[in-house]
């Protein structure tokens, strides 16, 4: 009956991801291997199976390991949330955690593995955390003679657009390693083979390509179901504003985080969500519109207070620049309400404001009050620009 239900649920796809290309052509890419999995509940084919099925269902292939990055191998923990090794109860092997006292496999986790699989739907977006695990997976198998296979995936806002400024050196951190945009415009194999070719030692890369996909497709259009890679990204309008909206981790404000809207709706007690909408509407930015809200968010920042806000609707998906918006609407925060906007500190001692990480480097924290919005984004598309010059040699797709 399951097997007839799935059946029924089953799309025809114009896009085939490298999860279901590794199924239907397992024997010859993990035939004869150990293996471990770095995955999480968006690792599954068209037909809902889970990547760790596959894997272990390999006859002459041997899946001896899992590895979880943040929220868990089944995305069950919120944002920043650290935890260590545990057990997998259906396979009985260690899922060893990524995201606790280890931020990368060790050698100890390495050593009885031919090979680590690496299958998770990510966004495109620098400071999202699943692009610094990669890049720490792949040096760590580098350094120990192992191959990292990545099965592609889309880039679900497509693959044109690039925005943001490019990562200064000394500002590496968990949400963000790499010198990269805001948004590379990449899959997650195309990073993978670009962070390889710019490595050394260089890791041995396979990547499992998509067919089907092209750059202008958002993830809707390729026919596959959306599973939350996280628990604040439930939806595509989700994902449309993150890579703007994000930037308001590094404030006072709520991000939305706690609400059915994360990252869609920004807001503080002390927050004019009137104003601020009207003041942001007359900017006339390209494919978006701002609405005024209330809201309380049931946990992080502001947590059982009533918040006033803004939420971002966008209405035109091809006209609409995420970064660039929600630097707009940080510095309309900024100075509708210098009184009550603040930047987070530092997290720890000798680290660096959030905004700093975020951002890239430390000008938007010193400089926004002073400067415009439109200045320092029309100086992040021309670094974007010129980065998408050197991204052009590690494209797949079309």
């Amino acid at each position: 009956m399951e097997v007839v239900q799935l059946e029924r649920l089953t799309r025809h796809p114009s896009v085939i991801t490298g999860a279901d290309r590794l199924q239907d052509s397992a024997e010859a890419y993990l035939g004869g291997k150990r293996i471990g999995l770095l995955t999480n509940p968006t690792g599954i084919t068209t037909h809902f199976r889970s990547t760790i099925d596959v894997c272990a269902g390999v006859s002459s292939a041997q899946l001896t390991a899992l590895f979880a990055c943040e929220h868990g191998i089944r995305g069950e923990r919120q944002a920043g949330v650290y935890f260590e090794d545990e057990p997998d109860p259906g396979l009985g092997i260690t899922v060893f955690s990524l995201y606790g006292t280890h931020r990368a496999p060790t050698a100890e986790m390495l050593e009885s593995l031919d090979a680590v699989v690496f299958d998770i739907q990510d966004l495109g977006v620098r400071f999202y955390t699943y692009l610094t695990t990669l890049v720490y997976t792949m040096q760590a198998c580098a350094k120990a003679g192992k191959e990292l296979i990545v099965l592609d995936r889309p880039n679900p806002l497509g693959g044109r657009t690039v925005e943001g400024g490019v990562l200064r050196d000394g500002y590496q951190s968990m949400v963000g390693v790499w010198q990269v945009p805001f948004r590379t415009g990449m899959t997650i194999g195309e990073f993978a083979k670009l962070v390889n070719d710019q490595s050394e030692p260089k890791c041995r890369l396979t990547v499992v390509p998509l067919e089907g996909w092209t750059r202008d497709m958002e993830f809707p259009e390729t026919g596959q179901p959306w599973i939350m890679p996280s628990p604040n990204m439930p939806t595509m309008d989700t994902v449309r504003v993150y890579s703007g909206t994000c930037l308001f981790e590094g404030t006072n404000l709520s991000e939305g985080r706690g609400t059915t809207k994360p990252f869609e709706m920004i807001g503080a007690p002390w927050l004019d969500g009137k104003a601020t909408a009207e003041a942001m509407n007359r900017h006339g930015l390209p494919g978006v519109v701002f609405h005024p809200v209330y809201f309380t968010p049931m946990f992080s920042k502001h947590k059982g207070e009533l918040c006033g806000g803004v939420q971002v609707h966008v209405t035109d998906r091809a006209e609409y620049r995420a970064v660039r918006t929600g630097l707009y609407l940080l510095k309309q925060v900024q100075d509708l309400h210098a009184d009550h906007f603040e930047w987070l500190p530092p997290y720890k001692e000798g680290s660096k404001p959030f905004i700093d990480l975020l951002t890239g480097n430390d000008r938007v924290r010193l400089t926004l009050h002073e400067s415009s919005a439109e200045r320092i984004t029309d100086d992040w598309d021309r670094e974007a620009a010129e980065w998408s010059k050197t991204r052009e040699a590690y494209l797949i797709y079309e």
